[in-house]
């Protein structure tokens, strides 16, 4: 079998279980798939950030196993010295100094192939210097906030674009996203779209009477059965917009709003939605696994994510799975998904248009069955054979 050991900061681990969900799900299918076909074996090199006193919230993170066996891929966490706040612009060569010596000694046991990198800022610039040391083919992917924050910096754009250059093979999860990587100065012809994947047995519509208790049960709020239903998944910051959904609940009538998510601006938004009189209609979920995502997903009428930008939102298809029409502003890959009224609206930026987007929806629903065949070309299955082929096409070089 063929080798690919994946650097990524992007992971979920025992403290942080769904950072980075996606990025495990695609490289746990790869390896199911090697499993299958003995084509690609996987490792995973996650590198973990702590300050010089791990204090707070990095308490755990110093805790966490070296090793560990995670459905089916082998997942080393080496430490790197992290200074938080002001650290960036060192972050790609710690990465590349802590893992190296781990990475010279798997290559040794068995040797690698493919060095990849599951995001392009920090871990990019990180993966090529290894890749380069081990003579080994590199490749990198670009998921949305890499390229779009970082590459705002004029040092991290830099590192990028000098990873990029050093690599064999590049992805990126939308056709947008591509063409935002070739406006900063990537090559366009080393850039393949790469579209994320879909767990198709938990993300379906699920539809029974009494769906909306069964929810209200298990978070501990109360659902009217008889009120429009809105959802907005995502990381509580401020890019992803749900200040803008919150005042656009105004406008909606009755309707109530679940967020799913947590991050820095809680408390911000808790506040918001009293200040607007609408405490009692906005419901604070916090993460949730994706045994009850699903049930939210399900129960919604809309879900709404005005947000700044993505490359391609796995909140999006996993609500169009679930039968769930989505309202969210044009950013990435939002049209390549949002191609007509039956999978939702795209809007501007703004409560008003927010609002005027969800009473559309809500005025003329679409077929739940409709909305989901609008996700029928994403799974995992899928996403793995194309990572695969795209592995074997950079090995096949010379």
């Amino acid at each position: 079998m063929k080798h690919v050991l994946s650097l990524t900061t992007l992971y979920p681990n025992a403290v942080n279980p769904r950072f980075g969900a996606f990025v495990a799900s695609s490289l746990e299918a790869l390896a199911r798939r090697g499993r299958e076909h003995g084509d690609w074996q996987v490792s995973v090199v996650n590198p973990i950030g702590l300050p010089p006193i791990a204090i707070g919230r990095y308490r755990a993170l110093s805790q966490l196993d070296a090793f560990s066996e995670e459905n089916g891929v082998s997942v080393h966490r080496p430490r790197f010295t992290l200074i938080p706040a002001v650290g960036a612009r060192r972050n790609a060569h710690a990465i590349a100094r802590a893992a190296m010596p781990l990475v010279e000694k798997i290559h040794a046991e068995d040797p690698i192939d493919v060095i990849d990198a599951q995001f392009f800022f920090p871990d990019g610039p990180a993966a090529a210097w290894v890749a380069r040391e081990l003579g080994v083919k590199l490749s990198l992917k670009a998921r949305g906030s890499d390229i779009t924050y970082w590459g705002g910096f004029d040092w991290a754009r830099e590192q990028m674009l000098e990873a990029a250059e050093c690599a064999d093979g590049i992805l990126a999860v939308s056709e947008a996203l591509r063409e935002e990587m070739v406006d900063i100065g990537m090559p366009r012809d080393k850039i393949a779209v790469h579209y994320t994947g879909l767990d198709r047995d938990r993300f379906r519509p699920l539809e029974h009477t009494r769906l909306r208790a069964q929810l209200g049960e298990a978070l501990g709020f109360v659902i009217p059965d008889n009120a429009p239903l809105l959802s907005c998944v995502g990381a509580l910051i401020e890019r992803k917009g749900q200040d803008i959904a919150i005042a656009a609940l105004a406008e909606v009538e009755g309707a109530r709003l679940i967020l799913v998510g947590k991050g820095d601006d809680r408390a911000h938004l808790a506040e918001l939605a009293r200040d607007l009189g609408l405490a009692d209609r906005v419901h604070f979920a916090g993460s949730l696994d994706h045994d009850l995502l699903p049930l939210v997903l399900s129960a919604s009428d809309v879900m709404v994510l005005p947000t700044v930008n993505e490359g391609l939102a796995n909140a999006w298809v996993e609500a169009l799975a679930c039968g769930t029409p989505v309202v969210t502003c044009d950013v990435g890959g939002a049209r390549e998904l949002i191609r007509s009224d039956t999978a939702g609206r795209l809007v501007d930026r703004t409560p008003e248009a927010v609002a005027a987007g969800i009473n559309e929806v809500l005025n003329n629903p679409p077929l739940r069955r409709n909305v989901a065949a609008c996700a029928e070309r994403f799974s995992w299955a899928t996403n793995a054979a194309e990572l695969a082929a795209h592995y074997d096409r950079l090995v096949a070089r010379r």
